[in-house]
């Protein structure tokens, strides 16, 4: 398998680095994998993109937007901006269907800001995990001078990705799409274009959140007007026409009963992982690990100390990891 260390080195003594790090055979002459690995290590899926001079013009400045994290999927593309007009589409009709023509204004004030809060903090989170490097390992590390550099010792040895030839962390998976290999990886969604790993998987959670909040209240919204239009007979309850009207609070109660749904399963599926201190490909593999705590598994993803912070996409969480690269045998 790619992922078995080699306990032939730790044995046997200093052997060579290739030998130590990989059970794949070396080939001196042709190889059946050389053309395979070549092609996937030219072919950059990640670029990093430069937002700086873009948001230089508002005002903003920041180190962290000159080199953003973006993969280049063309599915993982089509869905974030479907996701993006599915969000779009709520706030047209909430503000201009529901809510602009609500005779109460205490009522439209109250209920349109509250979606407008939550709508704001879930594209910010669905933002900040796509375009957030969610913990790629170095890409093509596993070199003899990589190898060398981490002064193993007799009885260590290190696993190796043989399709990014990159050193795998403790926890680390190659992700087929990314085309790397991602710390803490627990699955690769298409809706953020972007993997869920160590370091973006706050911003995920949270994303699986908002959008299930604002699912929920814009169903309550489309349902209690749809009731109230029926009981005025259409009469004043909104600007547009009865049939228009009928059409827009259709699409909206059945986007926000299956987002509800969909986004509520996934937070939920998403927290009992993180209170388990468990992704998603450890759980179909049954890897056993240390059980700890599920406070600090909780504060390993949203940070430390518990604060606001940990409701927020805007903030960045101090982990609480560890970067173990070899094992002892």
């Amino acid at each position: 398998m790619d992922e078995s260390p080699n306990f032939d080195g730790a044995a046997q003594g200093p052997r060579e680095l290739e030998e130590v790090s990989s059970t794949r055979p070396i080939y001196k002459s042709s190889s059946p994998y050389k053309k395979k690995k070549t092609d996937k290590l030219n072919s950059e899926t990640v670029v990093y993109l430069d937002f700086s001079k873009f948001c230089r013009l508002f005002g903003y400045h920041h180190t962290s937007l000159r080199h953003v994290w973006f993969v280049k999927d063309v599915c993982g593309i089509v869905c974030a901006v479907f996701t993006w007009l599915l969000i779009l589409y709520a706030e047209f009709v909430v503000m201009f269907v529901l809510l602009i023509h609500e005779s109460s204004n205490i009522y439209s004030l109250f209920h349109g800001l509250i979606f407008n809060c939550f709508t704001m903090l879930a594209v910010a989170s669905h933002l900040r995990a796509m375009f957030t490097d969610p913990g790629a390992v170095p890409k093509g590390n596993a070199t003899a001078e990589g190898i060398k550099s981490l002064g193993l010792k007799k009885g260590e040895v290190v696993y190796k990705c043989p399709k990014c030839i990159s050193i795998k962390p403790d926890r680390a998976h190659h992700c087929s799409v990314c085309q790397r290999c991602i710390r803490k990886m627990d699955h690769h969604c298409p809706w953020v274009n972007n993997c869920v790993g160590e370091n973006n998987q706050k911003y995920f959670v949270l994303f699986t959140l908002y959008i299930c909040l604002i699912s929920i209240h814009a169903l309550y919204m489309a349902i209690s007007h749809f009731i109230f239009c029926v009981s005025k007979d259409w009469k004043g309850c909104s600007g547009m026409s009865p049939p228009a009207t009928t059409i827009f609070l259709i699409f909206l109660i059945f986007e926000g009963m299956l987002f509800g749904i969909f986004t509520g399963i996934m937070f939920g599926t998403q927290m009992s992982a993180v209170c388990s201190d468990e992704t998603g490909i450890e759980q179909l593999k049954k890897e056993e690990r240390e059980a700890r705590s599920r406070w600090l598994s909780m504060k390993s993803v949203f940070g430390h100390p518990f604060s606001i912070h940990w409701f927020s996409p805007f903030s960045t969480p101090r982990f609480l990891s560890s970067d173990k690269i070899y094992y002892s045998v």
